[in-house]
């Protein structure tokens, strides 16, 4: 057994060491007859009904106990980070207070904010997404209360004598939970690449915190010490709360009148108490944690209630819907206050699951009333606890209002497509399978609950797995790994070479430079120093010269590995100990800092304009022009982006200093917030802080202008909508604006000289012109018309009889395909025994058009296959239904033999070929 495991409470207390004769974990109580550890499923909840807590709390009530808490014993109060985790490139969403201090912390790169400290963070987790409102205790955002302590081998903090010592107190002490009552049950824990072991503590059933001793990286078994040992601990706020109300559920606990104001709205009654508190106690038994045991959950509450499954089932599901609806919302809430965008990427795409989720059970409910409504209700409740709910609402309800729109359409769009893929499955005698469902909803946004709609009325099955959404959240809460550039030297080749002096730090605007080659090999040549910029950050590496006495050689490409620059060299003229002088061409670096500096200044502009969950997505810097995208939740209106440019060159006028620096990274987030990593998330204990001042601070690793003035005029050139919920931006800065707006000007210039105008009188010169198009337009389609009823006539006249059916077969001049239909539709409107089947030649196509009327199709006509089989002398093709045939090809000479090749086919129809 670890020493961890032997603290030091347990001695003086008494504690009894046990192997659980259900589970067969270890575990210590002061109970001596104990013989089950006290966890789920060993033993039901016993807390429903019999609160182990003396009194009872809200969810902000004990919040605060906690945190007051450990304020008294040392513990530094830290504010909670972004629900979404901009800090780190691995996970999209915080899922734990530990992920906080993942991965700079936790690695002993960066110091703690504060040592020990304290926090109650609003952690997501969607792997458990399709058991709330069911399992009575699962929510997809819940708060984890988590001290930490952070040791090291200078300073010792505390480690696991005094974290059991702690959560004891407060148990025993503070909440007034009977002593004999804890269960502390040994285990290991991963997460994050960390490992420790752990103590779960848990009372009557529930597991209330998790007690995590980290000095361990690696996982599944695979451990290397950490240069920190760690206390990570995780108390659940939402269970405490739950713990000390003893209400049937946890979301009555939680949401008590948010819930009772959605069951008014939806109309759902409350079942018995005692059914629902039988349901909790049995979901804790069966520990529904796959989403697979359900069924199985409800026959045993039916048994035990002596109802059938499926009256449990009615009575019971409305009301699981309301509570999932009540947790999706507040999960939305804060995903949406910390600058969340729905999109189709990333943790827009997790959000947008999560409301597409809530808007299904809504939509099962029958819930007439909007979810921008709903929101609402949540908001009120969450504001007085976090104020900045208050500033983001109206963002917050837009979005919910936007999402409801695209729902619904891509339900209307999404049906005719599940009605044309059960269709097919049902042909070829398959199924639609889960690998299909989720398929559909990645590519279309169709729940399975939809296709499943769809496919019941078609007489299909469809079965959904009941982990469906599990299964999706599980395939995007994961950030893929790096790209990995091809085609570059080794890095074993820099072992040992000291860090490249970055002059492009240090001076910005150093043209020319002499350094020391320190390795020659291949094409690479490693210098003591540089000024040219190594590609990162969505900016090119510069390029330029360098040269000796043996010649000059292009610098074509430059890259840093770790702290060492390399540049690609063409050829390679250099060798180890020589002195090189190096020359950047500057035009191009003036240009690309101009533009790199302008990236900063319009992204302050945008988020002034169109609000503060704007965040750069990716960014191309380039020498003529830039690509900025950013996250954005509609389409950029033409009067926001005027107002964009505007600021965003007021800035340069402003001529405003662009302040660099290094800083702690603590210190920079303390001082500039989470906003920091607009770019992306930048390694190191010191990070490199660019600062416009009084508009825009980013961590930036670029190089800039060290006045905005220097930038020059900022031009937008175009926006895009690049994926659901990312506008991309193109712009030019400095010359690179100015050479667009000269092109724009003669451009201007030339529709001027066309329209025999000047440029101030182009819009009404267009408008005129654009109105004579429109007259031209109709007396075009007037004549064309005429000339279609008077070719109507007579080809009545040119009707042959074949059999029971009237044909005609005739080029007809001047008109296109939609005349055609037009023409014969016509014909067999006025006699249902007709077939025409009617041609004619436009720019080198030859068109074709067979229409049958309903008695010809009775005697047996088909005219796509008239139109197919005719089609084949004009070198195309063609086809159809049996009233309505097209077809076409490049063979316009062909027509004559198409036509009669038409008239066999109809004949051999009427069987007289």
């Amino acid at each position: 057994m670890s020493d961890i495991y032997r603290v030091a409470l347990f001695k003086e207390e008494g504690f009894h060491r046990k192997r659980c004769k259900s589970c067969g974990r270890i575990f210590w109580t002061l109970d001596e007859g104990r013989e089950t550890c006290g966890g789920t499923p060993c033993d039901e909840y016993s807390f429903i009904g019999n609160p182990p807590i003396r009194k009872a709390h809200t969810l902000k009530e004990m919040e605060g106990k906690f945190l007051k808490f450990f304020e008294r014993r040392g513990h530094t109060v830290i504010k909670r980070y972004p629900v979404v985790a901009r800090w780190r490139d691995d996970i999209f969403l915080t899922i734990a207070s530990i992920a906080n201090f993942q991965p700079w912390v936790t690695s002993g790169q960066v110091p703690p904010p504060a040592n020990p400290l304290v926090v109650s963070q609003p952690s997501i987790r969607l792997k458990d997404i399709d058991n709330v409102g069911r399992s009575g205790r699962h929510f997809t955002l819940f708060f984890m209360g988590g001290h930490h302590a952070f040791n090291s081998r200078q300073k010792r903090v505390y480690w696991n004598d005094e974290t059991v010592a702690y959560c004891h107190e407060f148990m025993v002490e503070e909440l007034g939970i009977p002593a004999d009552e804890i269960s502390y049950i040994q285990d290991i824990w991963e997460g994050g690449g960390n490992a420790g072991e752990d103590f779960e503590v848990t009372v009557r059933g529930l597991e209330l915190a998790t007690l995590v001793f980290m000095h361990y990286a690696g996982q599944g078994g695979k451990y290397s010490p950490l240069p920190l040992k760690i206390v990570d601990t995780g108390y659940g706020m939402e269970r405490l709360t739950w713990a000390s109300q003893g209400t049937p559920s946890s979301y009555e606990a939680v949401f008590g009148p948010v819930v009772k104001r959605y069951r008014e709205l939806a109309g759902v009654e409350m079942p018995p108490e005692e059914i629902l508190a039988e349901h909790s106690r049995m979901a804790g038994l069966i520990d529904i944690e796959t989403g697979h045991d359900l069924l199985e959950l409800r026959k045993k509450v039916a048994s035990a209630t002596g109802m059938s499954v499926e009256d449990l089932d009615k009575l019971l599901s409305p009301l699981e819907a309301v509570y999932a609806i009540a947790d999706h919302l507040r999960c939305l809430a804060f995903m949406f206050c910390d600058g969340i965008t729905p999109s189709n990427v990333q943790a827009g795409y997790l959000a947008r699951l999560v409301l597409r989720r809530t808007l299904r059970l809504m939509r099962e409910l029958r819930l007439e009333h909007s979810p921008v409504e709903l929101m609402s209700v949540m908001l009120e409740h969450l504001t007085p606890q976090f104020p900045e709910f208050k500033e983001r609402a109206s963002y917050i309800l837009e979005v919910v209002g936007l999402e409801e729109q695209r729902y619904r359409e891509s339900i209307s769009r999404g049906e005719r497509l599940v009605e044309r893929l059960i269709a097919a499955a049902q042909a070829e005698n398959k199924g639609i399978s889960s690998e299909k469902l989720i398929e559909l909803y990645d590519s279309h946004g169709l729940p399975p609950e939809i296709v499943k709609e769809v496919a019941t009325k078609l007489g299909a099955r469809v079965e959904i797995p009941e982990n469906f959404y599990i299964r999706v959240a599980e395939l995007h809460s994961s950030a893929e790994g790096g790209e990995i550039k091809a085609g570059g030297p080794p890095e074993a080749e820099f072992k040992g070479l000291a860090p490249t002096k970055a002059i492009y730090y240090d001076d910005p605007y150093a043209k020319e430079f002499e350094a020391k080659v320190l390795k020659s090999f291949g094409n690479f040549v490693v210098l003591d120093r540089t000024a040219f910029y190594p590609e990162g950050g969505g900016q090119p590496g510069d390029i330029g010269t360098l040269s000796n006495k043996s010649g000059t050689a292009e610098v074509v490409n430059v890259q840093k590995v770790g702290g060492v620059v390399i540049h690609e060299v063409k050829p390679n003229l250099f060798k180890k100990g020589q002195r090189v002088q190096g020359k950047i061409d500057w035009e191009r670096r003036g240009s690309l800092m101009r533009h790199h500096t302008a990236t900063h200044v319009l992204i302050g502009a945008a988020r002034r304009v169109l609000g503060n969950h704007v965040w750069q997505h990716g960014v191309q810097k380039g020498v003529e022009s830039t690509r900025l995208d950013i996250s954005h939740f509609k389409r950029i209106e033409p009067h926001e982006l005027r107002e964009i440019e505007r600021l965003a060159n007021e800035v340069v006028v402003e001529n405003r200093p662009v302040n660099i620096r290094w800083m702690e990274r603590n210190e920079a987030e303390q001082k500039y917030g989470f906003d920091l990593y607009q770019g992306g998330v930048v390694p190191g204990r010191v990070i490199r802080i660019v600062d416009i001042e009084g508009w825009n601070t980013q961590a930036c690793a670029g190089t800039h202008c060290t006045r905005t003035g220097e930038i020059g005029l900022i031009k937008i050139i175009r926006t895009e909508r690049i994926q659901d919920g990312v506008e991309r931006l193109e712009f030019a800065a400095g010359g690179a604006a100015v050479k667009f707006v000269q092109r724009q000007s003669e451009c201007i210039s030339s529709v001027a000289e066309i329209l025999r105008s000047t440029p101030e009188q182009i819009p009404e010169a267009t408008k005129q012109l654009f109105e004579s198009w429109k007259s031209a337009q109709k007396e075009t389609e007037r004549l064309r018309q005429r000339l279609a009823e008077m070719s109507l006539v007579g080809l009545k006249l040119k009707a042959k009889k074949v059999g029971n059916v009237s044909v005609v077969c005739e080029e007809v001049e001047g008109v296109g395909p939609e005349d055609l239909i037009k023409i014969a539709d016509s014909l067999v409107k006025h006699d249902g025994s007709m077939v025409a089947v009617l041609a004619s030649r436009e720019e080198g196509r030859a068109n074709l058009v067979a229409m049958a009327g309903q008695e010809a199709i009775r005697a047996g006509i088909n005219a796509g296959r008239i139109a197919a089989e005719a089609a084949k002398e004009l070198a195309g093709g063609g086809g159809g239904r049996a009233d309505l045939g097209q077809g076409g090809g490049t063979n316009v000479e062909g027509i004559g033999e198409a036509l009669k090749k038409a008239f066999k086919f109809v004949e051999q129809q009427m069987g007289q070929g």
